[in-house]
């Protein structure tokens, strides 16, 4: 039995912990802060319950593939519930598509607003589903130490049917004429990390995960898959060390043989590391052990960060659902303030989850728990002046919008960007979502797995393959498991 060390307790920590402990190995994890989860963590304020970070549950499958390992199912821990409507766009104060849980309900939404666009969404549905089935059921399982790995019939013959070399906006643009049905089928890939015209069209396959799957919402909250998983890990034997920074990681005869933490020194077999990738680089490793440089990270495109505010109301909002996209500004002028000149933006697009409206255990009763968002270019400076800017900004669109009074009726508000990601997680630049997927930044293009100089450390999470998004982070965790319990036996 190897003693085998994980950092970080984000979705790709706990996969990587429950897959090792199965294998038979003495597994423990180390957590910087005080409860497990990552950016997945939950905090309690006046009666609220809020997520911290994920907010969709889109591909439920990966989920289930995942528990299904173990002998589990997502039932055996949490409830799902499938939302209907799935999300809305607001477009302006009398604008807003809600999208349907049911396929045959969304066909008939398109047809209402683009004639012929039923049947266009049927072919792009049916190219998505092809997509997801090659990318996610088969090229994300992949550790991406060479193109060889996706050298099957499958992937070579379908080559052309995965669009990689056309982008996610040309795309689109080919199916749906009407800029609203535009934007909705591109929002996906907003937070991967380049604008819509760079992100290669495999990635439309999200909108079959979304259109065709359904968005899907664990009673309890997010935090229910991070409860699920940690439970899952306790049954394997595996041990949780919160409040404990890793320090050092001290190599000799090019392995990892012991770590130093705030909590004393710990010997190791093996290492899997899934916080920030940068961090435990620069601030664990010495020099000479170190996959990349600063000038390669620096020349990485990342996706972005975001400006959150956690926010407790006092009364019920009509106009809300459970997931409401504000696209009531242009959206490219907000990419490219991203993507291209990144600053804080003019007029942002923004997010709120009402997971209230779906789950009366968020909120005290009659009251609304809110989580809004800001998509914003990593690196920026945060203060709270910005802050407080940017939420007087967005609370008077959302009161516009919905016709109704907010700003007056919060009982609870907590704000968090770029200084509490570097602060909580080590972000690289503060970013929320991890390396960008474009084009040069795919498979074997992201930063590699395995430590090509220490034999027994590899690499998990949103800045190493597959990428960003919860189901990829437990597909991460999956397959750094694999090479690391190989490398043992």
């Amino acid at each position: 039995m190897a003693k085998v060390s994980v950092i970080g307790s984000g979705f790709s920590g706990l996969s990587t912990a429950c897959f090792l402990a199965q294998q038979g190995h003495q597994v423990t994890v180390f957590e910087k802060n005080s409860s497990i989860g990552g950016r997945a963590r939950m905090f309690e304020a006046e009666g609220f319950l809020f997520d911290m970070g994920p907010s969709w549950y889109w591909m439920p499958d990966i989920f289930e593939n995942f528990f299904k390992q173990f002998g589990k199912t997502s039932s055996n821990y949490y409830e799902l519930e499938q939302l209907d409507p799935g999300f809305q766009m607001f477009f302006g104060k009398d604008d807003v598509i809600k999208v349907p849980a049911k396929t045959e309900d969304i066909y008939t939404l398109f047809e209402s607003i683009e004639k012929g666009s039923a049947e266009q969404l049927r072919k792009f549905l049916a190219e998505g589903e092809f997509k997801y089935k090659v990318g996610m059921q088969q090229l994300i399982y992949k550790p991406s130490f060479s193109w060889l790995e996706f050298a099957n019939w499958e992937v070579i013959s379908g080559a052309t049917k995965l669009h990689m070399f056309k982008s996610v906006s040309s795309y689109v643009r080919s199916f749906f004429k009407n800029e609203r049905l535009v934007l909705l089928m591109e929002f996906p890939v907003l937070f991967l990390g380049a604008m819509a015209n760079q992100i290669p069209a495999l990635y439309s396959l999200m909108n079959y995960a979304a259109l065709s799957l359904g968005t899907w919402y664990p009673k309890g909250g997010m935090v229910e898959i991070v409860k699920a998983m940690e439970s899952l890990a306790l049954d394997l034997g595996v041990d949780f060390v919160t409040d404990c920074e890793v320090k050092k990681i001290n190599i000799s005869d090019k392995r990892a043989k012991i770590l130093n933490t705030s909590k004393g020194i710990f010997q190791t077999d093996g290492i899997v590391a899934s916080g920030d990738y940068h961090h435990i680089e620069t601030k664990l490793l010495d020099e000479q052990f170190r996959n990349y440089d600063e000038n390669y990270w620096q020349k990485k495109t990342f996706a972005p960060s975001c400006l959150i505010f956690y926010i407790g109301v006092n009364k019920k909002i009509n106009k809300l659902e459970h997931h409401n996209l504000f696209f009531d500004t242009p959206s490219d002028d907000h990419a490219r303030e991203i993507y291209e000149t990144p600053k804080w933006p003019n007029n942002p697009l923004f997010y709120v989850c009402c997971p209230s409206k779906t789950d009366d255990k968020v909120a005290p009763e009659g009251m609304e728990n809110l989580f809004l968002l800001i998509p914003i270019a990593p690196g920026l400076t945060d203060t709270e002046e910005i802050r407080n800017e940017y939420f007087e900004k967005i609370i008077k669109r959302m009161e516009h919008i919905c016709g109704d009074s907010i700003k007056s009726h919060i009982v609870y508000k907590r704000s968090y960007c770029i200084n509490d990601f570097v602060a909580d997680y080590n972000a690289y630049k503060g970013n929320a979502y991890g390396l960008a997927n474009t084009l040069a930044q795919t498979a074997v293009l992201k930063p590699s797995m395995k430590n090509k100089k220490v034999k027994n450390i590899f690499y998990a999470g949103q800045l190493t393959v597959p990428g960003p998004g919860v189901p990829p982070a437990l597909v991460s965790g999956q397959v750094a498991a694999e090479q690391l319990n190989e490398y043992l036996n």
